[in-house]
């Protein structure tokens, strides 16, 4: 279908015997947000890193937009519009919000990132950079260093970063993991604000945080599609309440 961005066919990852990700197909239609969820262990990192190609499949093929990349590299996919956030913050601890921002546009430079030039000739990439952490909440901080930011702040930070490379695609990897309720409901609120004009493909372990937020979500266990649809319809699925209960093997 021509508004699938992203496709899965039989993607199937295996480590020495153990089948970590078994035969998933996934579609992903362009301009949504799509949740990738289930229990520990149900084979969504490992299915999220085949995606953005830092991990190779043993099986199958990922196709985006309507090119197959399953063979690429991840700066390769990353040039295409692909663009990924970490479970882990990624930021420069010691530059401060602006600094990791301005990094980032500098993409558009080519592979020079002018680290011995003069500040001055950065300081073109400011008021882009400022615009970014406007828009996910932080123009308060701008000249504050990451180290110092509150967790769910250096996540607004890295999704700004990751903005600045103008993606097509954003995948984010739990980007709610290990928050506070009160970061869980910022970053949320930080992921539906940011989402127009682009796609958004996120891993997330908490159902709750994607209720209202994802137009669609694919629930894995075992490696394998439990269930598929948007928060009402998998909600309310007999297996996935089975598989977050603990009484299917996760």
């Amino acid at each position: 279908m021509s508004d699938i961005i992203l496709e899965t066919s039989g993607l199937t990852r295996e480590f020495s015997g153990f089948v970590a990700v078994d035969g998933v197909d996934l579609q992903v239609r362009e301009g949504t947000i799509h949740a990738l969820i289930g229990p520990n262990g149900a084979g969504k990192t490992t299915c999220f890193n085949m995606l953005t190609k830092f991990l190779p499949p043993t099986r199958g093929t990922i196709r985006f937009k309507g090119e197959d990349i399953t063979g690429k590299r991840p700066a390769q996919v990353a040039r295409l519009g692909l663009a990924r956030s970490f479970q882990i913050s990624a930021v420069f601890p010691h530059l401060t919000a602006i600094e990791n921002v301005r990094l980032a546009l500098q993409r558009a430079r080519g592979n020079s990132y002018d680290f011995w030039r003069s500040e001055a000739v950065l300081r073109r990439y400011d008021e882009q950079a400022r615009d970014l952490l406007n828009d996910v909440g932080l123009s308060g901080y701008a000249g504050v260093e990451a180290a110092l930011l509150s967790y769910g702040r250096k996540r607004a930070l890295e999704i700004a970063t990751t903005l600045a490379l103008s993606p097509t695609m954003m995948l984010l990897d739990e980007p709610t993991a290990g928050m506070a309720h009160e970061d869980v409901d910022r970053v949320v609120q930080l992921i539906s604000r940011v989402r127009e004009g682009r796609t958004i493909l996120m891993v997330e372990h908490n159902l709750s945080v994607v209720e209202g937020l994802c137009d669609k979500i694919t629930v894995l266990t075992r490696g394998r599609v439990l269930a598929e649809g948007d928060y009402g319809t998998v909600s309310r699925d007999p297996e996935v309440i089975a598989a977050y209960l603990g009484t299917a093997d996760a």
